[in-house]
């Protein structure tokens, strides 16, 4: 009925987007939870009534994928992680828009993560296994689990027998839950979405560690992009929990809304990788075998 419902509140706006006008495109990873592509077609169909003009979500594997898009005005907005964020960019080619309030506050956790039968307790006990990183730009996925390491004087190929990535935190959960991986890390936010939505591989997995908090993934535009576009898409983003249609596309992402942020909370990411880019200045970012 929630579905029924959530459609005849989009077919009841009438579609007027320019079709003079390029399309805006803004892209996405598996921060956001991609299974069900029926929900990006009605969240843009909200962002095109929104702003009156047609807006298309770009798909790719990976954050370096879409933060190539961005330096190379492939896309004009993105929903990123923190740890791409925080990196430098000589020149810059990037702002912070908007970040999604999550439970209350513009904030989420790493979880690491292992098989619910296993007798692992700790971090430390996940030595000589395998263990599965999210994506090499992922502050949740992998910047976490490193910096843990550093603070043991350990590196992931001499404390990890092996380790992959999967670039995408539900398949982090699936390979865990499925025993592909002894461990992994991921994005607490997907994790409880998980559990929610696909609670047949959450339920298989347990919680042995949980990070401080940090600041949620944001919302991105590329400099370059016409002011006005983008005071229109942070506004439309920033209202959707005010108006009846907003809040139900929010309750499918399971956010309260998205709010406007200081860089400064992503402070905690920064001074991580700071961390361990002074500790270990070329940080593996392939898989060991």
């Amino acid at each position: 009925m929630r579905l029924i419902y959530l459609l005849s509140l989009l077919w009841a706006f009438p579609t007027y987007a320019a079709d003079t006008e390029p399309p805006i495109r803004f892209g996405l990873t598996a921060v956001v939870v991609t299974e069900n592509l029926r929900f990006l077609d009605q969240w843009s169909e909200y962002l095109e009534h929104k702003m009156g003009r047609k807006v298309e979500f770009v798909l790719r594997k990976s954050y370096r994928e879409v933060m190539d898009l961005l330096d190379s005005g492939g896309i004009e907005f993105a929903w990123i992680c923190g740890y791409p964020y925080v990196q430098k960019r000589e020149p810059e080619s990037l702002r912070l828009l908007t970040v999604p309030i999550y439970r209350g506050a513009p904030r989420y956790h790493s979880y690491i993560i292992v098989h619910n039968s296993s007798p692992y307790r700790r971090f430390d006990d996940l030595k000589g296994k395998v263990f599965a990183f999210s994506d090499p730009d992922s502050n949740s996925g992998f910047l976490y689990p490193l910096a843990l390491m550093i603070k043991k004087g350990e590196k992931s190929e001499a404390f990890f027998r092996q380790t992959f990535f999967t670039f995408n935190h539900a398949e982090t959960v699936q390979a865990v839950s499925e025993q592909v991986a002894d461990g992994g890390a991921v994005d607490s936010y997907i994790w409880e979405y998980l559990a929610v939505f696909r609670p047949d591989i959450t339920e298989k997995t347990r919680i042995i560690k949980k990070s401080p908090s940090f600041g949620f993934p944001p919302i991105v535009s590329r400099l370059g992009v016409n002011a006005s576009t983008v005071k229109i898409m942070k506004n439309t983003l920033e209202k959707m929990d005010r108006d009846p249609s907003g809040k139900a596309l929010l309750a499918r992402l399971k956010l309260d809304g998205f709010g406007n942020y200081s860089d400064s909370l992503f402070n905690e990411i920064r001074a991580m990788a700071n961390t361990i880019q002074k500790s270990w200045p070329t940080p593996p970012m392939l898989p060991t075998d």
